[in-house]
């Protein structure tokens, strides 16, 4: 019998690109937030070898490009395991969406395979394993509320918030993750950042064209600083115990309201709303519609609202909609919650 296994999103609460390391990745810092969207997967074991992904979406890949693929091939052989592995894929997330979902996936392909074999990896190994097929499933490891650095594989838990309100946004386009590097490369990484930090100096363009090389990574690297700090100063207040703020009804506010007023921002928008104009446009509509923040979620093409409440999450979905955008309403989701859900079938 297969076994089933639940594939919940991720959201990203914020999102700094640092320097081009020498292995081609990225230098991040970001927060994740697992939420209650998901696909489903189903694995089962039989006689035989290899591995075969099974998906009606046309745009998810088969072959060993697949990151269910790789994750499987590297679990059965960590698992010294043998058989013919079937990865059936009901896909409910977008492709190339920002949520994450290649790589949660991924992560409940080796769950529901280490149920179908009875036999289980290791925590440490899970996350060796998970962090060389993508960086940033050993997320999904934890669920809830996670640190990322690196290059978004190094994860550390936060602090288990209480779940909040969310309305994702998801366009009809598709963002190559692998494209927006580039044009952050291109478009930020280098000239712009550059010109932007001479000009804030009070230095002409001209007298940049020089120093040009030696200037492009302090720039970026000055802002993933700055985002540390506002990062620390919220840990540090979510675990040492002060009071909260409080609204006017008494209620304590939601600590990942805290968060997002560090002055977090996702880099991505830069260079993606430039060259998808609609997605600025979705920020723009959930803002309107109340939202207490609003982000492109990685590289996007995923937007998403935080809302006070399920009810003004729930009235932001209907506006949006009768204004043509596909929204629907969630919930942020716990590490406590998330676990519950991921084998609830």
């Amino acid at each position: 019998m297969p076994v089933t296994v639940r594939s919940f999103a991720k959201i990203n609460l914020g999102l700094r690109i640092g320097a081009r390391r020498e292995d081609g990745f990225h230098e991040l810092l970001t927060v994740y937030q697992t939420i209650g969207l998901h696909d489903v997967i189903r694995v089962s074991v039989g006689r035989g070898g290899g591995v075969e992904i099974r998906c009606t979406d046309p745009r998810v890949p088969k072959d060993a490009t697949n990151t269910c693929y790789r994750m499987v091939e590297k679990a059965m052989q960590a698992l010294d395991a043998r058989g013919r592995v079937v990865v059936d894929i009901e896909k409910q997330l977008p492709v190339q969406g920002g949520l994450g979902g290649a790589s949660a996936n991924a992560v409940a392909a080796l769950l529901a395979l280490e149920r179908a074999l009875k036999k289980a990896l290791p925590a440490v190994e899970r996350l060796r394993i998970a962090a060389e097929v993508g960086s940033d499933l050993p997320l999904f490891l934890m669920g809830g509320t996670v640190l990322g650095v690196g290059r978004g594989e190094q994860v550390y838990p936060l602090e288990d918030l209480r779940a909040m309100a969310c309305v994702v946004v998801t366009p009809e386009v598709g963002v190559s993750t692998p494209d927006a590097f580039a044009r952050w490369d291109r478009g930020m990484g280098a000239g712009r950042v550059v010109e932007a930090g001479l000009a804030a100096l009070g230095r002409t363009a001209e007298a940049a064209v020089p120093t040009r090389a030696k200037l492009t990574m302090p720039i970026p690297s000055d802002r993933m600083v700055e985002l540390g700090r506002g990062l620390s100063a919220w840990l540090s207040a979510s675990y040492s115990g002060a009071p909260r703020q409080i609204f006017r009804r008494g209620r304590a506010e939601n600590p990942l309201l805290e968060l997002v007023r560090a002055g977090i921002k996702n880099d991505f928008e830069q260079v993606v709303f430039p060259e998808y104009p609609e997605l600025s446009e979705g920020k723009c509509a959930l803002e309107r519609a109340g939202a207490k923040y609003a982000s492109l979620s990685g590289s996007g093409s995923t937007l998403y609202g935080l809302f006070a409440s399920k009810e003004a999450a729930r009235a932001a979905v209907i506006g949006l909609r009768r204004q043509g955008f596909a929204a629907q309403a969630t919930v942020t989701l716990t590490r406590a919650a998330y676990w519950r859900r991921v084998f609830a079938g």
